[in-house]
């Protein structure tokens, strides 16, 4: 038996006052997260049968409220008991007026019924509408039982007005890991060409919530694929069809990989407990580390047999990752870190046969602003992509890099030079363009190990003076 829907105190009082002027529901995702068992986080309330004016009146005393919304009926409320802030709008009708997100003319109508009000919404598992006092779910397009079928349906034929609702569509497939109906994919397919209407910052919100929310991350590209919109994100349709050896890669191509990482990701405790902006950096990295594949991807003559291999793969990805960071509107903060891991992804394969001190630091170096503990879980979720192979030798290679960075501290850092200008300047040398040749030199010993300290740093550029 589902457990009764616990509303704040502070917002139960709300609707016990907009209950005397109005007929008040709770709609969209906190409705849908309760069904699925979920707690919700956010409650969003619709109000039928009551205007603006007098809804704001009857809101004003229980706290700061916001009308910037007023020409789309809603108004946000933010309580001083508990410091949340929920939403109350009217019911409203939306006619499509333009290309685009934004190309909509927006009306309240208070007078609207709740199946009238509920069409508007994109799916069907966000139509439904809770009564706060009776406990009646409102469900006038089966919300529900798509919700038990883990599926995404459209509301209405609307649905095409809107081409952002493709994009929400990949991200909650892969939040709550849905499949998309048969008949949405293909009105998503008709309005791809619309894509270019929609602002950038729109896309990076849906691309956002994916990349920090998903629980199959992998859904979200397949609802990519199956409404032709792979095609606007050239760097991961690339992908598909781009072949691996299947000795080492019995899972398929790049794509199929790339997904098998991804949900791979999504399982490790360490991506788990991590705040939203480092989910979202290491879904971008995993995301994007082969896309340097499709460009470097051969077949070679090895022992008498022919066998796909991708050379420098890593180091191809680099600028792609970067041009698709920005395709999406990503943050810039999310550039050099994303880059950084995608081309060392494979750190692990290659040098020594066991981490010396110097290549864990200049790794260390090489990394930042990413982290040698970050790529470690890029590593891991690239090594769990390929089921139904499993490599304990692998796995224990990426514990001796992580156990050799925390030795030496380098697993949240960089190291940074200990040889500074102020060095040299203590020493009597005037600044001038061997400044900088000087410290860099230093800074190479220092990664080679000739000295962890500034007392050891500047007995050796005493040293490297005498020669220089």
């Amino acid at each position: 038996m589902r457990p009764e829907l616990h509303l704040p105190d502070d917002l139960r009082a709300m609707l016990e006052a907009v209950r005397r002027i109005g007929r008040p529901r709770i709609v969209g995702g906190g409705v849908r997260d309760w069904l699925l068992g979920l707690t919700p986080k956010d409650f969003d309330i619709e109000v039928g049968g009551a205007d603006f004016e007098t809804m704001h009146r009857t809101l004003e005393p229980f706290g700061a409220t916001d009308v910037v919304g007023r020409s789309f009926g809603v108004i946000k409320v933010r309580s001083p008991a508990s410091g949340e802030e929920y939403d109350f709008s009217l019911p409203r009708r939306e006619s499509k007026t333009g290309a685009g997100h934004r190309g909509f003319a927006v009306a309240p109508d208070p007078t609207l019924s709740d199946a009238e009000a509920a069409a508007r919404r994109d799916f069907t598992i966000n139509a439904i509408a809770l009564d706060p006092f009776t406990g009646a779910i409102i469900d006038p397009h089966d919300g529900r039982g798509d919700l038990a079928a883990h599926r995404l349906r459209h509301t209405s034929a609307a649905f095409v007005e809107d081409p952002l609702r493709v994009l929400r569509a990949f991200q909650l497939a892969a939040r709550f890991d849905f499949t998309l109906a048969p008949e949405t994919a293909e009105l998503c397919r008709t309005i791809s060409p619309s894509f270019t209407e929609l602002p950038v910052e729109r896309v990076w919100g849906e691309w956002e919530k994916w990349a920090a929310k998903s629980v199959r991350p992998s859904r979200g590209l397949t609802v990519l694929e199956e409404t032709g919109w792979l095609r606007h994100f050239p760097e991961i349709a690339a992908l598909r069809g781009t072949p691996q050896e299947p000795e080492w890669h019995p899972e398929g191509d790049v794509f199929a990989h790339t997904q098998h990482c991804l949900d791979a990701l999504v399982a490790l405790p360490d991506w788990q407990d991590g705040d939203a902006g480092r989910r979202q950096l290491l879904m971008l990295a995993v995301l994007g580390h082969d896309f340097g594949k499709p460009s470097t991807t051969v077949q070679v003559d090895k022992r008498g047999a022919l066998r796909w291999t991708s050379p420098a793969h890593e180091a191809a990805g680099g600028p792609l990752a970067e041009s698709f960071l920005r395709r999406i509107g990503a943050p810039l903060r999310f550039d050099a870190p994303v880059r950084a891991l995608v081309v060392n992804h494979l750190a692990h394969h290659h040098g020594q046969a066991e981490f010396s001190d110097s290549s864990v630091r200049r790794l260390a170096r090489r990394l930042h602003p990413a982290t040698i503990d970050e790529l470690a879980l890029v590593m891991r979720a690239d090594a769990n992509g390929r089921p139904p192979l499993a490599s304990t030798e692998i796995q224990a290679r990426i514990d001796e890099l992580v156990r050799k960075a925390r030795a030496l501290e380098l697993e949240r850092l960089a190291p940074k030079p200990i040889v500074q200008g102020r060095h040299l300047l203590a020493l009597g040398r005037s600044p001038g363009p061997d400044f900088k040749p000087i410290i860099n030199a230093a800074f190479e010993a220092q990664l080679d190990g000739a000295f962890s300290d500034e007392a050891g740093g500047v007995a050796w550029l005493e040293d490297f003076l005498r020669r220089f």
